[in-house]
C-alpha cells in the first residue's frame, strides 16, 4: 500500500484506466466475435457487422489498446473472410 500522496493517486488513476481499457477491449472482442458469427452463418447483415467490427478495431488502435499492425491484421482477416463467404 502506498504511503505517498502521489502514489495513492496513481493507484486510483490506474484502477480507473484499467477499468476503461477492460471495457473497451471487451467491446472490441464482442464486435469481432459477432462479425465472425455473422459471416459463418451467412447472415443478411454480415457486411454491417464487419463494418462495425472494423470501426471498433480502428478506435482501439487510436486509443492505444492494440498496436496499429495488430489492428491492420485483424481488419484484413475479417474482410478477407467476408469476401470469401
Amino acid at each position: 500500500m502506498p504511503n505517498i500522496k502521489s502514489a495513492k493517486k496513481r493507484v486510483l488513476v490506474n484502477k480507473t484506466k484499467a477499468a476503461r481499457n477492460k471495457s473497451a477491449n471487451s467491446a472490441l472482442k464482442t464486435a469481432i466475435k459477432k462479425a465472425n458469427v455473422a459471416i459463418d452463418t451467412n447472415a443478411a447483415d454480415k457486411a454491417a457487422a464487419v463494418n462495425l467490427a472494423v470501426k471498433k478495431i480502428d478506435q482501439a488502435a487510436a486509443k492505444g489498446l492494440i498496436h496499429k499492425n495488430n489492428a491492420a491484421r485483424k481488419k484484413s482477416a475479417l474482410v478477407t473472410k467476408l469476401n470469401k463467404a
